[in-house]
């Protein structure tokens, strides 16, 4: 089966909604971006903050804790970078502009967050039933998938040693 792609603007005011939790998480609150969320078993988050969080019951927590990080901060933009919709799902692939006061810093603080958000139609409502967000917006080599300490000299398939 072949879906067709769709002009996403239906989805405008929940993208809007969506934008606007992040920028409430920035300032420690979860509810609304838990509003927009699925609530079904299949919904996953991947924040930068662990591993990824599967079923509500697991996004509600991953929520909750991310929550916990940010404080007196907003939502500064979002930049579309791709987007794609068919009847009942979408995505939308963006940078996120963040400003945030984050752990114990006493400064707001602002970042980046690259981030590919997976909706989905339930009973006429568009949710988010997947969002990963990580903070790489720059070109990094290889060796930066491997974490600090278990990091060996390698060869590529050409004969390059990175």
């Amino acid at each position: 089966m072949r879906s067709e792609p769709m002009d996403i603007s239906h989805l405008d005011r929940t993208i809007d909604e969506y934008h606007a939790a992040a920028g409430e998480l920035m300032r420690g609150n979860a509810r609304p971006m838990k509003k927009v969320y699925s609530q079904l078993d299949d919904a996953s988050l991947a924040n930068p903050f662990g591993p990824v969080a599967r079923g509500w019951h697991e996004v509600a927590k991953a929520l909750d804790e991310a929550a916990t990080y940010f404080h007196d901060g907003t939502a500064a933009g979002f930049e579309r970078v791709a987007a794609f919709a068919c009847s009942d799902l979408a995505y939308i692939v963006e940078a996120e502009e963040l400003r945030a006061r984050l752990g114990a810093r006493k400064e707001v603080t602002p970042f980046t967050l690259r981030v590919t958000t997976v909706l989905r139609r339930e009973d006429e409502v568009w949710k988010v039933v997947h969002r990963y967000a990580d903070p790489i917006t720059r070109e990094r080599g290889p060796e930066s998938v491997v974490p600090e300490g278990e990091k060996f000299p390698g060869t590529r398939r050409d004969g390059v040693t990175i």
